[in-house]
């Protein structure tokens, strides 16, 4: 499943019909027919995100926004309130309340989706690096957060002639203190400067111009961390899923409302900031104290409390993760034949290698001599199997250029891999020495290969691969 939702509505045809609609789009749901039950099962199930009906039978949208922006640990829970009437007052009350969005009767499905990934996305990114800050935390490294803030900085860029366009300024110079320029599309490249926290892309015809400039502002290193809110043009509303797919923070679907607008940029802000500060803390705080000076990945002493923050986040969504131990073979030949400085561009190139083809969220650590541990979450054994499978061929594949030894001295890992499965009870420790057992296994099979440790309760698979489940025999 792609995300957990929890659909809250006192009408159980609705809830059926919106049931079908997100299983079919693969999301594990579950439902509530009261605001009260929502919140319970919130709080003990803790899901990805919440659909929620504007008029529950026990509370108002805005009442049920504030319960859960109260609850604690909760306030960052994405909400998605449905409206069955359109009621504008209604619907600034809640956005200004914590909701993500209301999405009215005329919405399309395709919208509503598309909101959805695009607050799953984020969601699953600023977690990632929570999980890193909770490491800090447990290192006690982690700093509070700076109390001084700087006034917003917001561009807008307008595709051409926009009514409204001098209120929303004012609005936001108003009501936000921002600071707020106007940019040309044809500037946009010189005109961003100092990383302005927003940027909002305001189509104003049917053509959709707009898509193209955040698709590339989105890819573009420079600018993919800024806040991006799209404006779809009224009589093009449909290009708004557009927009979430291509990466949009943020939309309004119905044209530029400055009010509407206000309302939302304080949240795009904010997170955009959180994810800057906790980038930066992640770069600048830890590097000296867990990671290791040769090969610049992280340590045993940062690794460790990392998989204990993994086994809770685990043990909260009841999904899997996995850890690799990946060993160089021979590596002591290395040494003894070319010396120690060569042994160290070895690891070194090596553990590039692992870097560069892994995803940002999983964590690379250096914790023995030539021993490397890879920890994947949101992974499961075939993914974990395919992993391991490519890490070998990639640091086989090319010889490690040395002056050594001109030609290239040929390396290759053995790789160990556990799986912790949402049934499992064994925490990191057991499945760390799982892993090890199955590093043997993999040296035993002959090196330059990978072996699973059983899976339990379920009896181990044979994968027909380079990867096999160790055990006697392996």
């Amino acid at each position: 499943m792609t995300g957990r939702i929890l659909i809250a509505d006192g009408v159980p045809t609705n809830r059926i019909v919106l049931r079908v609609k997100l299983t079919s789009a693969f999301y594990d749901v579950q439902q509530a027919s009261s605001g009260a039950e929502a919140l319970a099962l919130i709080r003990q199930e803790r899901p990805d995100l919440v659909i929620a009906s504007a008029d529950l039978p026990d509370m108002e949208a805005e009442a049920f926004c504030s319960a859960l922006q109260a609850s604690a640990g909760l306030a960052d829970m994405p909400l998605i309130l449905l409206q069955r009437q359109t009621d504008p007052q209604a619907r600034m009350a809640a956005l200004a309340a914590g909701a993500e969005d209301v999405l009215g009767p005329q919405a399309d499905d395709s919208v509503l989706l598309a909101r959805l990934r695009s607050l799953l996305r984020d969601a699953h990114a600023e977690d990632e690096l929570r999980l890193r800050e909770d490491t800090r935390r447990a290192l006690g490294l982690a700093e509070a957060p700076r109390a001084f803030e700087t006034p917003p900085q917001v561009v807008i860029v307008p595709m051409g002639p926009l009514r409204g366009l001098a209120e929303a300024a004012c609005r936001l110079r108003t009501r936000l203190g921002a600071v707020v320029r106007v940019l040309r599309p044809a500037d946009i490249r010189t005109g961003l400067t100092g990383q302005p926290d927003v940027v909002v892309i305001a189509d104003s015809g049917g053509a959709g111009d707009g898509l193209g400039l955040l698709a590339q502002l989105r890819a573009s290193p420079g600018f993919r961390h800024l806040g991006l809110v799209y404006v779809a043009a009224p009589e093009a509303r449909h290009l708004a899923a557009s927009a979430l797919d291509l990466g949009a923070n943020d939309i309004l679907a119905d044209g530029l409302d400055p009010e509407e607008l206000a309302v939302r940029l304080p949240r795009q802000v904010a997170r955009k900031r959180t994810a800057e500060r906790l980038r930066a803390d992640m770069r600048d705080g830890l590097r000296a104290a867990v990671t290791d000076p040769l090969t610049g990945l992280y340590n045993r002493r940062y690794a460790l409390p990392h998989l204990a923050r993994l086994e809770e986040r685990a043990v909260q969504t009841r999904r899997p993760y996995a850890l690799l131990l990946a060993d160089l073979d021979h590596f002591k030949q290395v040494n003894d034949s070319y010396g120690h400085a060569a042994g160290d561009q070895v690891l070194t190139e090596v553990a590039a290698r692992l870097m560069q083809n892994l995803r940002a969220a999983d964590l690379v650590a250096r914790i023995g001599g030539e021993e490397f541990l890879i920890a994947m979450p949101d992974t499961g054994a075939d993914q974990a199997r395919r992993s391991a499978e490519r890490i070998c061929a990639l640091v086989a594949a090319q010889p490690v250029a040395l002056r050594e030894a001109p030609q290239g001295v040929r390396v290759t890992l053995s790789i160990g891999l556990a799986l912790r499965t949402p049934e499992a009870t064994e925490g990191p420790e057991a499945l760390l020495l799982q892993a090890d057992r199955a590093l043997y296994a993999a040296k035993h099979a002959g090196r330059n290969c990978a072996r699973m440790a059983p899976l339990a309760p379920v009896p181990p698979r044979c994968s027909g691969g380079s990867v096999a489940a160790a055990g006697r025999g392996a």
